[in-house]
């Protein structure tokens, strides 16, 4: 293994993980899946990583495809990410983005307890969109993807998106222990830190994509 790929491979990893926040999200799956037997959470946990999955690696592949036709360049498109990824990391560290996640997350078992406890298939909404591929994610993605031409960077980008996942799914199958073993202020403080070092990753993103449509 290269140290190129590690190198990239390393950088995507840390981003994803910031930007997925599996463990912000584990506490709203516990919430979603917790009226459910075991296996329905398995289910869900599976299913929902499998949609998050699926929908970022599109965007990955033929997010610069779409970039091309709407006639956007990289750089415009790296200072716009780097100004959503700056608002999500505003909103991790003010907890808004927390907040959000509850909210949805007492709205669909409203919506349970509305249809005689039936158990819905949370996993696409809210789980696979917008809490696991969310805008910044999949902005990411494309933005990471587009930076190499060749298969060793794209590979680790592909492959850190991929790890980040996994660890999301175990996370997920082992929310219920989980969560109680963290507390929600641990969970709280993980997701401010978080939030800080995305801030300082979107700046970066910023000040690429003004150099670049500057020529400076």
């Amino acid at each position: 293994m290269s140290g190129e790929f590690i190198s990239i491979f390393t950088a995507s990893f840390v981003t994803f993980f910031v930007l997925i926040d599996a463990l912000g999200v584990a506490p709203v799956f516990a919430s979603l899946t917790v009226r459910g037997p075991a296996s329905y959470r398995r289910s869900m946990a599976i299913r929902s990583v499998l949609v998050g999955t699926l929908i970022i690696f599109g965007f990955a592949f033929f997010g610069a495809w779409l970039l091309d036709k709407l006639h956007i360049t990289i750089d415009a498109f790296r200072a716009a990410g780097g100004i959503l990824l700056f608002i999500i990391a505003l909103d991790m560290v003010f907890e808004k983005r927390t907040e959000r996640r509850e909210n949805r997350a007492e709205s669909v078992l409203a919506e349970n307890e509305e249809t005689d406890h039936e158990l819905d298939d949370v996993s696409v909404f809210p789980l696979g969109i917008p809490m696991l591929a969310g805008p910044g994610s999949i902005a990411t993605a494309m933005l990471y993807m587009s930076q190499h031409d060749d298969w060793i960077g794209k590979g680790a980008v592909l492959s850190a998106i991929g790890a980040n996942m996994l660890i999301c799914l175990l996370i997920f199958l082992a929310a219920g222990p989980l969560v109680k073993a963290m507390g929600e202020s641990i969970a709280g403080a993980i997701t401010r830190i978080f939030g800080v070092i995305l801030a300082a990753l979107s700046v970066q993103l910023l000040i690429d994509g003004i150099k670049g449509a500057f020529g400076i």
